[in-house]
């Protein structure tokens, strides 16, 4: 296990509109605010189209071949995240989020694309003082949480 402190800083409540683009307007709102870090909760709809990667297609096989799945209709949604800066200062949402419709339910991370359907609210609670960023680490290729 790998730890840093952090102090919680700002907490900013959004409410994200019709057709935005969950991970990019969170990331440009943390630009505009210099947001460093930052912890999420997130409740609302996605729109049909949506996009989740849904866990990789073989357990532990090298290089991740990435499982993807497209929302059919309009889900109602509830997710939990965090966001920091990689080594060259972009931030960046990490969210997992689970999609159910009609009894049915697939969870899975955001980074496809999630579009909002109507709205979705957001608690961002802001973690300040904290080193912790992301990096490329390898054989996974994905940049992880260093804290």
């Amino acid at each position: 296990m790998k730890f840093s402190e952090a102090r919680q800083g700002r907490v900013f409540v959004l409410r994200l509109e019709d057709g935005d683009i969950v991970h990019e307007t969170i990331e440009q709102f943390a630009v505009d605010q210099n947001i460093e870090a930052a912890s999420l909760l997130i409740v609302g709809g996605a729109d049909d189209g949506s996009r989740l990667v849904v866990g990789p297609r073989r357990d532990r096989g090298l290089p991740l071949d990435a499982m993807k799945y497209e929302l059919e209709h309009a889900h109602e949604v509830a997710g939990v995240g965090t966001l920091f800066r990689d080594e060259e200062g972009t931030p960046l949402l990490h969210m997992h989020m689970a999609c159910g419709r009609a009894g049915a339910t697939v969870t899975g991370c955001i980074r496809d694309g999630v579009k909002v359907w109507h709205v979705m609210e957001v608690i961002m609670q802001e973690l300040v003082g904290t080193t912790a960023r992301r990096a490329r680490e390898e054989p996974l290729g994905l940049k992880l949480l260093r804290p």
